[in-house]
């Protein structure tokens, strides 16, 4: 083949490869509201740094009509390029090629680019917009999962892994985003569930839309499977982007920093919390006091919102928060809370984030329902996850910390590096007013006046023991801080904590509670 020829031979190849399952397809595409693959690829990256491989990949299966189907690519594009000058490594299933769906090579390519990310210690994120596994390849499309899910256990705290869902994910497919550090969902668009809509009605007569069993608001709030839910799929792919702003590319790589407006707002923070314990407050405007101007970035927003958690910039590092949430259950720790605030833990201690615990919690959640539902097991991730961090942990115990609420969030004797409290702060086993129903029941059985003797009670207890003072003479509490100095506490913390070093026993891993 001559010159001329095999050049146009290689760009006829490449073209059939970019118009992926046609025009047809591409505007059936647009009319469900979705972008395609690579117009996905268009707005994540930075302007015409994308670069594809393995772009002429294709099904070897002719059966069940696949010949006719089957394109370059195979339903997936696969390459790198930049995120914010960072290089990032990339999936994005392609909808119009056979449903997206995923046969030997799709997987293939899939897998080629996992291990291309882990060598390089990059990011990787993955696009998943699938009609499952394909049909007319059998084993080999299950075989590709496997793979996939593999690659994802290994990489798993070595490197950042997010999956976006824009489309169905359903089966084994929604593992592989499960296993993944992070998965954004979109409004109507993004649908994930293990059986549809129609195997549940015929195996247990229930009737629910796609929406109801596995839409993205339903993940976003009520399973907590999804991490972050947009309105649109540019808005999503802009959130991924500044996902990324603030991790490192790797877990030995430096944390970003971000040049921005540090400021110091903590004179606000005594008209933000009450200092009357039943009244209630926004943690998210505590927050916002003491973190660089706008670079709260929360994580799970929608589904336990008892507990905040998210990333902050302090002088333009990444700092990861952990915080009770005054204004939702009173901010006491229920199951899905332990759940979200363990994994967070865990997700900061993977890349050596420091920890920032806003404490303000009354209890874990007590109540039937929780006791059946395992709250001691899922409660026991947090103690688990505290302990086993080694970053930097810094505690402000604001109003609230008691009994084993006030040990699990990140308390002195859980391995907290600094702990300051304001003077409100009441450390205590319980509230006063449950505390003396117990110790003092035997004084009010036998008081002529059992309220006025309750109130003589209660007041006593408060001044023994509601109080930072206390905790401070034994070593519990570092430092009791006026409000106003809370964040030249917390910088001065984070600057002399950051060359910690600690030495644990040799093991294989741990084996947290789950």
């Amino acid at each position: 083949m001559e010159w001329n020829e095999a050049i146009e031979d290689l760009e006829a190849r490449r073209a059939r490869a970019k118009l992926g399952g046609g025009e047809t397809a591409i505007d059936k595409q647009h009319e469900k509201g979705k972008l395609t693959a690579r117009e996905r690829l268009d707005i994540l990256f930075d302007e015409g740094t994308f670069v594809e491989i393995n772009d002429l990949a294709e099904s070897r299966i002719d059966d069940f009509g696949l010949d006719k189907k089957r394109v370059p690519g195979d339903g997936v594009i696969t390459g790198y390029g930049k995120i914010n000058g960072r290089t990032v490594f990339a999936s994005s299933e392609d909808f119009t090629v056979i449903g997206g769906s995923l046969g030997e090579y799709h997987s293939r390519k899939i897998v080629h680019i996992q291990d291309m990310a882990l060598k390089m210690k990059c990011p990787i994120i993955s696009i998943n917009d699938s009609g499952g596994a394909r049909i007319e390849e059998g084993i080999d499309s299950l075989s590709g999962y496997s793979g996939i899910f593999e690659r994802n256990t290994i990489a798993s705290g070595v490197i950042p892994q997010i999956a976006v869902i824009l489309g169905p994910c359903s089966g084994g497919a929604c593992y592989s985003p499960a296993i993944c550090d992070y998965i954004f969902v979109v409004e109507d668009i993004s649908k994930m569930f293990i059986t549809g809509p129609q195997v549940v009605k015929t195996v247990i007569g229930e009737e629910l839309t796609a929406d109801e069993l596995g839409g993205a608001l339903t993940h976003a709030a009520k399973s907590g499977v999804a991490h972050f839910y947009y309105k649109s799929e540019k808005n999503c792919l802009g959130g991924v982007r500044e996902l990324l702003s603030y991790l490192p590319d790797n877990n030995q790589a430096p944390l970003p920093v971000k040049s921005g407006s540090a400021v110091d707002l903590c004179k606000n923070i005594t008209n933000i919390v009450p200092d009357n314990k039943k009244k209630t407050y926004d943690v998210h405007d505590v927050i916002n006091t003491m973190i660089d101007r706008e670079s709260f970035f929360e994580v799970q927003k929608q589904w336990a919102k008892n507990a905040v958690v998210g990333f902050g910039r302090m002088n333009g590092s990444t700092v990861g928060f952990v915080c009770n949430q005054a204004n939702f259950k009173g901010g006491s720790l229920d199951i899905d809370a332990s759940d979200k605030i363990a994994r967070f833990i865990r997700f900061c201690d993977c890349f050596n984030i420091p920890l920032v615990s806003l404490v303000d919690v009354p209890a874990f959640l007590p109540g039937s329902a929780q006791e059946h539902n395992g709250i001691i097991r899922h409660g026991a991730k947090i103690l688990y996850a505290y302990a086993e961090a080694t970053v930097p942990k810094i505690t402000l115990i604001m109003r609230k910390a008691y009994g084993g609420a006030y040990i699990a969030m990140n308390s002195k004797h859980m391995g907290a590096d600094i702990v300051y409290a304001w003077p409100i702060a009441e450390i205590a086993v319980m509230g006063a007013e449950g505390a003396i129903n117990i110790i003092g029941r035997r004084e009010l059985k036998e008081a002529e006046d059992p309220e006025a003797k309750r109130a003589e009670l209660i007041e006593k207890y408060e001044d023994k023991f509601l109080n930072p003072y206390t905790a401070a003479k034994r070593g519990f509490v570092d430092e009791v801080i006026r409000p106003d100095e809370t964040r030249e506490k917390i910088v001065a913390a984070l600057d002399v904590l950051k060359t910690k070093q600690l030495n644990r026993p040799y093991k294989k891993h741990g084996n947290i509670p789950l």
